[in-house]
């Protein structure tokens, strides 16, 4: 399984580096080809730098993790290139409500994961991953001992789910799923189950369950 991180910014480079931490090789690419070299040099050989092209060309799962308006734009971009691969949505759709807080930039009741997937080609498989945690807690929680964090995550069809869960698992996290897209609202900034929600840190898998 080839797995590439589209986007070079604080998200994609805490989660290269967990995959690359737990054995993995990744393909890193962006708008910015320059920017994927050096994010790739401080991994070392398991992380590759590629064009977008390149990348979405040569990889099984495809992480978006950019924002939610340049993941559209990319797979009304590449189409019929992303049938039969697996796209991970991380994205939390948000911008700066004026008053020190963050409010959502599509409607209250809306999912990203769910949007997204209704743009993507027949044959592609979209599960909603790796947008739960800030990138500070990827990074501290990431292999946490005695009792792993929780990384949560919304797939309709089972093997994409399990192709991510691996991923999850690699990335130093102990992988749940919440069940399918519908649910993928729970996983998203101001869901219950996200760490700015009712939740509010990473959680173990019996808090985890208990909570859903």
């Amino acid at each position: 399984m080839t797995t590439a991180i589209i986007g070079t910014g604080n998200i994609s480079g805490r989660l290269a580096a967990n995959l690359v931490a737990g054995g993995q090789d990744v393909l890193l690419a962006g708008s910015d080809l320059k920017a994927a070299r050096t994010l790739a040099a401080s991994l070392g050989e398991r992380a590759v730098p590629l064009t977008v092209d390149q990348a979405i060309d040569k990889a099984d799962v495809i992480v978006f993790a950019v924002w939610f308006d340049t993941t559209k734009q990319l797979i009304a971009q590449y189409g019929d290139a992303l049938v039969g691969k697996v796209l991970v949505d991380p994205s939390n759709p948000i911008a700066p409500d004026g008053d020190g807080g963050f409010v959502k930039t599509i409607g209250a009741e809306e999912s990203s994961g769910r949007l997204l997937a209704a743009l993507a080609p027949a044959g592609a498989k979209l599960v909603k991953a790796f947008g739960t945690l800030s990138a500070d807690t990827l990074t501290s929680a990431s292999r946490r001992t005695p009792e792993p964090a929780v990384g949560f995550y919304a797939a309709d069809d089972e093997a994409a789910g399990e192709a991510v869960a691996e991923l999850i698992a690699a990335a130093g996290f102990d992988p749940v799923r919440i069940g399918g897209l519908d649910e993928s609202i729970r996983i998203e900034v101001f869901g219950d189950l996200h760490e700015f929600g009712a939740l509010g840190r990473a959680v173990t898998r019996d808090e985890a369950l208990a909570a859903l």
